[in-house]
């Protein structure tokens, strides 16, 4: 008789607790990333000169190459400059190769225009968006006597959901960099 109560008992208690109540999943929960309020310092080399970002650094190694350093976001953007010497075609053809290498792991490859007509000052910024070594490269030129072209890269396994939000703080800084370059001659 004993075994009769002790079932109903626990009949009652998983009736009892079953309660027909609606289940939320817990939402994503994202990082939230700060990043510092961005000032810009002009970065003279011969025979250009542009506005980088104060935070990173700028490692100039001869006159046709240097690298912007950010060690916070453990990136870098290399630039590489190449005197305009009748093979412009060949430059753009170039720098659009670089850009296309990437095809194969991107899911994605869109390019902004850039034209300064007053500083004579034209370019693209291309965003490569996938699993890539460098989701962001650029070029600008004169047409007649410069072309500058530069890339970024993490110093990491790409994972384009990851560094995202540093794509987009680093595509910022590639943009006013764009926008202030000057040709000296």
């Amino acid at each position: 008789m004993n075994f009769k109560y002790y079932y109903i008992v626990v009949l009652l208690a998983v009736f009892i607790s079953c309660k027909d109540d609606d289940y939320l999943p817990k939402p994503k929960g994202f990082l939230r990333l700060e990043y510092p309020k961005v000032t810009y310092e002009k970065s003279k080399t011969v025979p250009y000169e542009f506005e980088t970002n104060n935070k990173a650094q700028v490692l100039v190694n001869s006159k046709s190459w240097m690298r912007i350093k950010y060690p916070e976001l453990k990136a870098s953007i290399d630039i590489t400059y190449i005197p305009v010497k009748n093979n412009i075609t060949e430059l753009f053809k170039a720098s659009d190769k670089l850009t296309l290498k990437h095809a194969s792991k991107a899911n994605e490859i869109y390019s902004d225009q850039y034209i300064d007509k007053r500083e004579r000052v034209y370019g693209a910024l291309n965003n490569v968006t996938g699993n890539v070594a460098s989701p962001l490269q650029f070029h600008v030129t004169d047409s007649v006597k410069h072309f500058l072209v530069g890339s970024v890269y993490f110093d990491s396994k790409p994972n384009y959901d990851s560094i995202y939000p540093a794509i987009k703080f680093i595509e910022r800084d590639v943009k006013h960099l764009m926008s202030t370059v000057k040709w000296r001659n």
